[in-house]
This record gives C-alpha cells, structure tokens and sequence, in this order.
C-alpha cells in the first residue's frame, strides 16, 4: 500500500511540475487580458463623461465636433424611437375610440328597440272649467303628456 502511495505522489508531483509553466503562462495571459480591459474600461469612462459634458477642457476642436456630431446622431435616434412609440400609442388609442363608438353605437340601439317594444301608455287628464263646480271636469286623452321613465338620450317616439 506504502509503495503505491509513493507512486501516485511522484506521478502527481511530476504532473505537476510538467504543468506548472503552462499554468503561469495561462495566470500571465489573463492578467494581460485583465490590465487591457481595464484601460478599455478608463477610456469608456472618459468617452461617457465626455458625451455627458464633463472633461471637455483637454479636448481640441475636432474632438469637440465629433462628440456634437455623436450626440446628434443620437438624439435622431431617440427622437425617432419616441416619434415610433407615438405611433403606436396613437394606433392603438383609435382603436380604443373606434370600439367605444361602435358599442355605444351597439347599445343606442339596444335601447330604441326596448322602447319601441313597451307600450306606450296614454295617461288620462282632466280638465276642469274653475266656473263649474266639482263635478264639471271633463276626460281628455293626450299625448303630449309622458309618464314613463328612462335612463339614456331622449329618442323621438313614434
């Protein structure tokens, strides 16, 4: 048992050392990787604060114009997306509009028919002469007079 152990040791120590500059090299490649996405990441920062109108006193007159040029180009696209955004809330708004008509529509017609179904009742007046005395009132049918209540527009009745 004591010898086997002794083999895998030496095998991994030995693995180890064949690796062990591999290893460095790969450790060496990713601090390099590391050290420029830093200084990306600087730039990136300064170019930001640049567009946002900070730090603009080291830089010349062409590097002012392109940054005016970058902004405007910018504010085209987001001027385009918002003009987009309009469009379609404009869109779907007139739908909204174009379904709230035809269901008032829908219900306007609802309710003639209701009207038109009931019976029209003619309610009795009575007139009364004030030089005859109680029992001089007379019975007359009118149509003018409309005892039935509704909720809704007036409709004219037939």
């Amino acid at each position: 048992m004591e010898k086997i152990i002794e083999r895998y040791e030496k095998f991994t120590n030995a693995l180890y050392v064949a690796e062990r500059p591999q290893i460095e090299r790969y450790l060496q490649e990713l601090k390099m990787e590391m050290n420029r996405m830093v200084k990306k990441i600087d730039l990136l920062e300064v170019h930001h604060r640049k567009l946002l109108g900070q730090g603009l006193d080291s830089c010349s007159v062409t590097e002012l114009q392109e940054i005016d040029t970058q902004i405007e180009k910018s504010l085209r696209i987001v001027r385009s997306r918002k003009a987009e955004l309009y469009a379609d809330q404009l869109k779907k708004l007139k739908e909204k509009e174009r379904e709230l008509l035809n269901e008032r529509k829908r219900l306007r017609e609802e309710q003639i028919r209701e009207m038109l179904m009931r019976p029209v009742v003619q309610p009795t007046l009575q007139i009364c002469d004030k030089g005859k005395t109680e029992g001089g009132c007379s019975t007359k049918h009118s149509s003018e007079v409309e005892t039935d209540l509704f909720i809704g527009l007036p409709v004219t009745r037939l």
